[in-house]
């Protein structure tokens, strides 16, 4: 068995389709057939079941390919570690960030990064804190930027930032001509949430479902909120970074939340393996530019990181 078969498999499961990863792989499809089917005989397992459309892999196949991708990001960590020593930033770099931070940082690594490590190919991509979680655990992704804290000993995490949550409030609720609006009184009136799809949630599911700010947007963006209250009316609650994203206009919607105050912390997470400090440190130098000061976390504010 060789990293290279290993590449194949990988990519036959990322095409599903024998002639399309041959092509990527720079292979011919016969061949490309053959080294699998050397590995199959190797390992004693069936890793696709080629009866399938699009073909898949099996259950035992699954598990080969998970690992696979986990060998083949530990060799890369080798060749990282060599550029590493010679002060060189080359490569791709994929980052997967949840919905909320996206619209705040993306913008700025892509312009930073481009900057700082011109040499550096970046890629960012959205997803669900659980599968980000998944993807770095199964080295799909290099790093995850998140709410923490993560717990999972399989994963580093770095603190990046602390923000509060303020309230957006509709001109035409009640809580907009208060300067303040205390947590408990979001318990007294429905308020819009984004989480497996938006939803209007009332007052006792609220209560009896625990108030976690993660619960407003889990696979939503806080833009898609925030025009659902101008357009509905009611509440709902913006991350502090945010402020600048919104109409200026529409500003004057927030408030602050207190008794007590909410907030939450964003993290950069990596697989406890991972050995690239330059990479590591160009994203928390990007970050620095991004996010005020005053936010960021003592970690950050340290200077270099080590791993």
């Amino acid at each position: 068995m060789t990293l290279q078969q290993l590449r194949y498999i990988i990519a036959i499961d990322e095409y599903r389709n024998f002639g399309k990863a041959a092509e990527a792989c720079g292979l011919t499809q016969s061949t490309l057939s053959l080294m699998v089917k050397k590995m199959e005989e190797e390992l004693d397992v069936l890793i696709f079941d080629r009866n399938s459309h699009p073909v898949a892999p099996t259950a035992i196949g699954r598990k080969v390919i998970d690992q696979a991708r986990v060998v083949i990001y530990n060799a890369g960590q080798i060749a990282e570690m060599t550029r590493s020593e010679k002060q060189t930033v080359t490569g791709r770099l994929k980052i997967a960030l949840i919905s909320t931070v996206a619209p705040v940082l993306v913008p700025g690594l892509f312009k930073y990064i481009g900057e700082l490590a011109p040499a550096l190919s970046l890629k960012t991509e959205e997803m669900l804190t659980n599968t980000i979680k998944d993807k770095l655990r199964k080295a799909e992704v290099d790093m995850g930027i998140l709410t923490g804290p993560v717990a999972d000993n399989n994963l580093l995490e770095i603190p990046l930032y602390e923000e509060k949550f303020l309230a957006y409030v509709s001109p035409y609720n009640p809580l907009y001509s208060q300067e303040s609006i205390r947590t408990e009184s979001f318990l007294e009136q429905s308020v819009w949430i984004m989480h497996d799809g938006l939803e209007l949630v009332n007052p006792s599911d609220m209560e009896n479902g625990g108030f976690t700010y993660e619960r407003f947007y889990e696979g939503g963006r806080v833009g898609a909120l925030i025009q659902v209250v101008n357009s509905n009316g009611g509440i709902t609650v913006v991350p502090e970074t945010h402020t600048d994203l919104i109409m200026y206009s529409q500003q004057s919607c927030l408030r602050p939340i207190v008794d007590p105050v909410p907030g939450r912390t964003i993290s950069l997470v990596v697989r406890s393996d991972y050995i690239h400090e330059a990479k590591l440190n160009i994203v928390v130098d990007v970050i620095k530019r991004i996010i005020p000061g005053r936010l960021l976390s003592s970690t950050v504010r340290a200077g270099r990181l080590r791993v």
